[in-house]
């Protein structure tokens, strides 16, 4: 066990891009072990300073839009273009059995054996937004071993969606066509934040349909204020399986990427993302040293008896049990 995570063997590993140490050290990160936390954070500490120089990308939409096989597609076309690929496919986890089927691997066939890509599926253990919880440490590990484009892809579509904002550069939202009323079918708060939309599955008789969808956004996106970026997203088709419209997603997003370097909003929002991982690592290590607490863990016992019979109030409980700790 000493010799498999030694720190020093672990670093130099991953700095020289070995996806076995990357896998180990993810692995160290998701682990939910005390022991395992200590080493993950001390080869974060020790390659942070070699993280930073990638793109993310944060790829979400609604569920059958084809999120895996558009990653298959479109990360072809970005090692095409000379860059190496990191996807992070952040998997359901079950809310009962708290499994997870981490499949979306299979899905991508020449991806996951591409010499330049590492793909990485993890459960999203009901961390908000269906963001893993580690996930930031695990772009850290990516980018220090080389990865100069990264991509996260997200359980679906919903409120908390702002949680994969939070991590990326480039937020992507995927839509079908014809699947219903467009505008209805999607919160208005995912579109406000989105940098861009593309409409998938865009071939065969579908390809009108698409199109009609691709005008109805960009109508529906032009009426929204202006982003801080001011950046005005853009709308395109695309068909994953046909390799159609992938080239001009690309030039889209890296057109983004020189609009907000040129204007400096690209490395104000990367320093607004780290102070917001401090304060979400705080709000983390205070619940999680809360319900540690055993005196926590011995009144919240009794409390629940209580409630259970109707006999105190829940805030006050709540702010009795504050006082204790």
């Amino acid at each position: 066990m000493k010799k498999e995570f030694n720190i020093n063997e672990m670093t130099d590993g991953i700095l020289s891009s070995n996806i076995s140490y990357v896998s180990k050290a993810i692995t160290l990160v998701e682990s939910t072990k005390h022991e395992h936390q200590e080493l993950a954070q001390q080869i974060i500490n020790a390659i942070i300073k070699h993280s930073g120089n990638s793109f993310r990308l944060g790829i979400t939409g609604v569920p059958g839009v084809g999120k895996s096989t558009f990653i298959e597609s479109f990360g072809l076309e970005v090692i095409n273009r000379g860059h190496k690929l990191a996807v992070l496919a952040i998997d359901p986890s079950s809310q009962l059995s708290k499994g997870s089927i981490l499949g979306d691997k299979t899905r991508m066939e020449q991806l996951s054996v591409h010499p330049n890509a590492f793909i990485r599926p993890s459960p999203s253990s009901g961390s908000l937004g269906g963001v893993a919880r580690k996930t930031k440490e695990s772009i850290i590990i990516c980018e220090a071993a080389g990865y100069d484009y990264i991509f996260i892809e997200t359980v679906g579509v919903g409120q908390s969606e702002t949680a994969v904002h939070q991590l990326t550069d480039f937020f992507l939202l995927l839509m079908l066509a014809g699947a219903g009323d467009e505008l209805q079918g999607i919160k208005r708060g995912i579109m406000e934040m989105a940098d861009g939309m593309v409409i998938t599955k865009a071939d065969g008789t579908n390809t009108d349909k698409a199109k009609m969808a691709r005008g109805e956004y960009a109508r529906a996106l032009h009426l929204f204020p202006p982003t801080e970026s001011n950046w005005i997203p853009e709308v395109l088709t695309c068909s994953s399986t046909e390799n159609k419209g992938i080239k001009e997603v690309y030039d889209m997003i890296d057109k983004y990427k020189r609009h907000t370097i040129a204007n400096h909003f690209f490395e104000s929002k990367r320093a607004n993302q780290t102070k917001q991982w401090l304060h979400q690592t705080i709000n983390d290590t205070l619940i999680e040293r809360f319900y540690a607490n055993p005196i926590i863990k011995e009144e919240i016992f009794k409390i629940e008896k209580q409630l259970e019979q109707n006999l105190i109030n829940p805030y006050q409980a709540a702010m009795d049990l504050f006082k204790k700790i």
